[in-house]
């Protein structure tokens, strides 16, 4: 069975890397990362990740820009979608509710419940 395959999305460049230094360490998955939702989005395109973790707040396109565009291409409307947000008051959370996602994450994360959060939402080996 081929490794599942994650594409992180997140403008900030330290997100992404502690993200990927966790999967890459305590996982088997492939980390895919994209700093802007438009490499993102183009990734998910063409290489057709397992799952996405997507941040909301993001300059240029944001994660509901992201969503969107997701949502409407037939190689990217059916992919898992796992929002990452440091948006957590109820009336947020209350946006996201008709988005097309699994679940929330909420940032701070701590890098070692972030693998068991992704897998439980997934279904997926860790």
């Amino acid at each position: 069975m081929s490794a599942k395959r994650i594409l992180v999305i997140d403008d900030e460049s330290i997100i992404l890397e502690v993200i990927q230094a966790c999967l890459d360490e305590l996982t088997s998955w492939d980390v895919l990362t994209a700093v802007s939702g438009t490499a993102g989005v183009e990734l998910a395109q063409t290489q057709q990740p397992d799952a996405i973790l997507l941040d909301m707040s993001m300059p240029g396109l944001n994660g509901f820009q992201v969503m969107s565009l997701l949502r409407q291409h037939p190689a990217t409307q059916t992919i898992p979608v796992l929002l990452l947000t440091a948006r957590a008051l109820p009336e947020d959370q209350a946006l996201f509710a008709p988005l097309d996602v699994l679940g929330v994450i909420v940032k701070p994360f701590d890098p070692f419940s972030l693998i068991e959060q992704i897998g439980a939402y997934l279904g997926w080996q860790v």
